[in-house]
């Protein structure tokens, strides 16, 4: 049994709470939410809404409206029973009530804001990872970075292939932080071109030596393909055979090889898949992504793992054929979803990944298999990412990234003048470009194109709401602001913060503190652990993951910080009967900046301590 003291506040549970207290459900609110998940019912979720705008956030918190409250009683008269049901709520991680009233809106909730200000600040650290940790490892395989055949670089790359590039590196670091054991594929040369492009992104893909060979996986994987009971018999046309079967320069012979996709996903039951894919020629960059999979599975350090294809709309039909070839080479082995991991991939697959049928194998090591009941939803998907548009300019990554950096640099000498020199403003122009491509390749649902103005012209602003510039300029002044307090501090103006145990919450009126930890500090937890629940239920070949979330949420969480930092003058003058309540603030802001630095830290930005 959870502890009601102990357990943090979660927005799902006090939903979930609500819900039942106003069904008259008042068995069910004391441990409301208690289990594997904190997700909700959909009935629950109807009932109830919580606000976020400000505007609504003067008066409730959450909502019951009046279409709902008619459709449960009569004339929408909520009877006194349920009433004191709502304001008397409690539960493990459910939000204490401090009143609610029937209004013309219909049943409104206002939160114990003392309290709650009080039991968040006073234990942070729980609002800031996810609620609990996963087991299972999981490979994340790119397809844009496959030799196709030769090894892409950073002038062949498209900007289509760069976004699907940084989901991937994005989904691996909030996986890892599930608790999951993450594996990229491909491996790449080390100090190759694209390698020393991707680091100047901030993404860490794993290489090798220059002189490792796979050679050995992919004869593995030649030979359970022409031992596969969905191989095509060798064709009698010569003619046909000999321009199907003609192998690269410098490549083995070994004749034509021909298997029908078709045969796997309508025998295995896959729906979904394109239905236009047959019999493919199997060709030797095909076998080298393979054993590339291969060797990524068995890599991984656990029993079994899950692999996810993040591709490009361009590439879609390209990889279902190999999800479909891997498939068909791994027929006679056992493949099976891990039932911890279920509780990943059902909800971060809300948005453009690519889930192969082979994703789900055994890694071919000898290992334990898992009982028929932990096998579940057993079934290849895809995550496809929409394209990028740049209307009247044509570029490739490398001139992309290349055109920001310019730019950035360009705004930052018009605002900051000639102090832009030296490592450190070339370090912080560095992280500012990348923040920038992140940003605006991430903050749109992935499935749907991106438009970019490339245009020399275009520049890029240091200030105001434009993606990750100005997300990270918020964060700078955060830090800005804790490096006053701190000269202060040795100046003998300020005392040591206390902790928040020993601070009266009740200090923090202003409307837009509330809305910093209502919309952003409590609900952060849970927006992480989206990515590690599953969608249970039976897709296609396509999987939608919400990977702009993250994005849209430190665009979001800026803008109401910005608003309440530019209103509220938070260091006041050094006198002891103003300290506590400057003491709440700072307590509130170094809260928020523990949590730019986790989010920012899933999208492998290091936070600008100066700007």
């Amino acid at each position: 049994m959870e502890n009601i003291d102990e357990t943090p506040f979660r927005i799902t549970r006090t939903v979930q709470a609500l819900g039942s207290a106003l069904r008259g459900e008042p068995e069910n609110v004391p441990d409301a939410g208690q289990g594997s998940s904190d997700r909700i019912s959909s009935e629950p979720e109807k009932l109830w809404f919580k606000e976020s705008s400000a505007k609504n956030l003067q008066n409730r918190d959450f909502l019951s409206p009046t279409t709902v409250l008619n459709t449960l009683y009569a004339d929408g008269q909520v009877p006194p029973a349920v009433m004191g049901r709502v304001l008397s709520l409690k539960g493990c991680g459910v939000l204490p009530v401090a009143g609610g009233e029937v209004m013309g809106e219909g049943l409104r909730v206002r939160v114990d804001r003392i309290a709650a200000f009080q039991k968040v600040l006073s234990g942070v650290s729980a609002y800031l990872k996810p609620p609990s940790q996963r087991q299972g490892g999981v490979v994340l395989n790119c397809p844009a970075l496959h030799p196709k055949p030769n090894l892409p670089s950073p002038d062949t790359l498209t900007l289509g292939q760069l976004r699907t590039v940084l989901l991937t590196d994005h989904l691996g670091a909030l996986l890892r932080r599930q608790g999951f054991t993450v594996s990229c594929c491909p491996v790449l040369p080390e100090d190759s071109n694209i390698i020393v492009f991707l680091r100047m992104l901030g993404v860490d893909w794993p290489s090798v030596p220059v002189s490792w060979t796979n050679d050995e996986r992919e004869e593995k994987m030649l030979e359970a393909l022409q031992n596969s009971p969905y191989k095509e018999r060798e064709e009698t046309d010569g003619g046909r055979r000999e321009s199907e079967g003609k192998k690269m320069e410098g490549e083995k012979e070994w004749g034509t090889l021909r298997v029908n996709l078709k045969r796997v996903f309508q025998e295995e039951q896959l729906p979904g898949y394109d239905p236009s894919l047959g019999t493919c020629t199997v060709q030797r960059d095909s076998v080298s992504h393979l054993a590339q999979l291969d060797r990524a599975t068995a890599d991984c350090t656990v029993s079994t793992a899950t692999a996810v294809h993040v591709t490009s709309c361009q590439d879609e039909f390209r990889q279902q054929q190999i999800a479909m070839l891997w498939r068909a080479s791994g027929a006679t082995v056992t493949q099976t979803i891990p039932g911890d991991l279920l509780p990943f991939i059902t909800s971060f697959m809300n948005s453009s990944l690519t889930v192969s049928p082979s994703d789900f194998k055994m890694a071919r090591v000898k290992k334990p298999t898992l009982d028929s009941s932990d096998v579940k939803n057993n079934r290849p998907r895809h995550l496809v990412c929409g394209p990028v548009k740049t209307p009247g300019s044509h570029l490739s990554a490398a001139q992309y990234l290349q055109l920001r950096r310019v730019q950035m640099k360009e705004a930052s000498e018009m605002k900051y003048g000639e102090q832009v020199e030296g490592q450190t403003w070339d370090d912080i122009i560095k992280v500012m470009t990348s923040a920038t491509v992140r940003f605006e390749l991430l903050s749109t649902v992935h499935m749907s194109p991106v438009t970019l103005d490339v245009q020399r012209e275009g520049s890029v602003s240091t200030k105001g709401p434009r993606g990750g510039v100005f997300v990270m300029y918020n964060c700078a002044r955060l830090h800005t602001l804790f490096d006053s307090y701190e000269r202060g501090m040795e100046k003998g103006l300020y005392p040591e913060i206390p902790e928040g145990s020993q601070l009266d919450f009740s200090a923090l009126k202003e409307e837009g503190e509330w809305l910093l930890l209502f919309n952003y500090l409590i609900p952060f937890s849970e927006l992480l652990d989206q990515s590690g629940q599953v969608l249970e239920c039976d897709g296609g070949a396509r999987v939608n993951l919400k990977t702009e979330q993250i994005c849209k949420f430190l665009v979001s969480l800026s803008k109401d910080f910005s608003s309440y930092y530019n209103r509220v003058h938070v260091l006041g003058e050094p006198l002891p009967h103003l300290f506590n309540q400057m003491f709440c603030r700072l307590q509130l802001l170094r809260a928020l900046r523990e949590l730019y630095h986790r989010a920012l830290d899933t999208l492998h930005l290091p936070p600008i301590r100066q700007l």
